[in-house]
């Protein structure tokens, strides 16, 4: 709420060529209690002044030699990006008030001045002005608030999710939006740590955390440059996923690119034992379910078979070695190495095909992250 206080409080420019006029505005308006005035009898200086010193009103007249208050609130227009003039003009014609008007004035005040006119036209004129400057700064803190409330919410969910999440707003009692999916296919990945609670067990608490945020922040950015989804971090395991939430056609090479780059960052890394870490890392391509759940602390999460497989061709996986279903090795045999590694019994799926994902045959350009496992190196 704007208080008389703060409209007296005001900054306040007159122009005008007169000397007599000046110092009848100035004798007014320090009577009515404003405390803050200076004055100029140089249209040309208007715009440096006003730019320097940001003055809640600006009383201008419009005659004046070499330089009109027309041409002046021009100038005036270039300072003020929203287009607010804060300019209330003298004239002692009545046919300059609307041309005034229309060229972005707010109000105008009537040669002879008459005291009454004068205190009340500025005083209205001040406190829409900070009206305006409170509701702007308002906007202004709203705005950034729902960045950083939006980058959280990016460092959650997908920005496609939050994409969809700011165009369907929760409702009244606070409920979201349901999100889920169906992706006919897509291709998961889950990354282990072999041996990685004995490998640390003399670490305190703090550096295991430390040493498990760097090298997840290096996965995380080669997830980010290869496009693909983080889906969430389970104590030693990693997982990922190519073609959600967007379908892409090349998922299953994108998540083969980033198996062979996590294993040359985590060779890397070496164990306080003098040990090298390594990864078990398992793959399988198919169709998944993707959605959102939970309510206070919700996240993105991927369901399906699909997901069960990856996970069983990480569990049963070898250190060292990325394991991949027959799905995913029908998808890349012929840009990448294999070795075949027979078959393995699964619960409730039986008997499946797998491989291992030795390399590359060719170096696809597309998928180039040798910067940033180059980062990772001079971590």
């Amino acid at each position: 709420m704007i208080k008389v206080a703060d409209i007296l409080k005001a900054n306040i420019l007159i122009v005008d060529d007169k000397e007599a006029n000046v110092s009848l505005l100035d004798r007014m308006l320090r009577g009515a209690g404003y405390s803050s005035i200076t004055s100029t009898s140089h249209p040309r200086e208007v715009c440096e002044l006003h730019r320097k010193n940001r003055y809640s009103l600006i009383i201008l007249d419009l005659q004046m030699p070499g330089m009109d208050g027309f041409q002046v609130m021009e100038e005036l227009k270039t300072i003020e990006s929203d287009g607010y003039l804060p300019v209330l003009v003298v004239t002692a014609q009545p046919d300059l008030k609307l041309r005034a008007l229309k060229s972005g004035a707010k109000d105008f005040i009537s040669k002879p001045f008459e005291l009454a006119e004068v205190l009340i036209r500025v005083y209205n004129i001040l406190e829409v002005r900070l009206l305006h400057l409170e509701t702007r700064k308002l906007l202004l803190q709203v705005a950034a608030e729902q960045k950083v409330s939006e980058g959280l919410l990016l460092n959650v969910l997908p920005a496609a999710i939050v994409a969809r999440l700011k165009g369907h707003p929760a409702a009244a009692d606070g409920a979201m939006e349901i999100i889920a999916d169906s992706f006919p296919e897509a291709t998961i990945l889950f990354a282990g740590l072999h041996d990685f609670s004995r490998l640390t067990e003399r670490m305190s608490p703090t550096d295991v955390v430390a040493l498990l945020n760097t090298i997840y922040s290096g996965f995380d950015a080669l997830t980010v440059k290869l496009g693909l989804e983080k889906i969430k971090v389970l104590g030693e395991s990693y997982m990922i996923a190519g073609g959600v939430p967007a379908a892409r056609p090349d998922h299953a090479e994108a998540i083969a690119e980033a198996a062979l780059a996590f294993q040359e960052q985590i060779a890397l890394r070496e164990a306080p034992t003098g040990e090298a870490f390594s990864l078990r890392i398992g793959i399988n391509t198919g169709p998944v379910v993707a959605g959102i759940i939970g309510k206070t602390k919700f996240s993105y999460d991927v369901w399906g078979e699909t997901v069960n497989t990856a996970w069983h061709m990480e569990t049963y996986g070898a250190a060292g070695y990325i394991q991949v279903n027959e799905t995913t090795y029908l998808k890349l045999r012929d840009k990448y190495l294999f070795e075949d590694r027979g078959e393995f019994s699964v619960k409730d799926n039986g008997a499946l095909k797998i491989y291992f994902l030795k390399g590359r045959k060719v170096r696809s350009p597309a998928f180039s992250v040798s910067d940033t496992v180059a980062n990772a190196r001079s971590a």
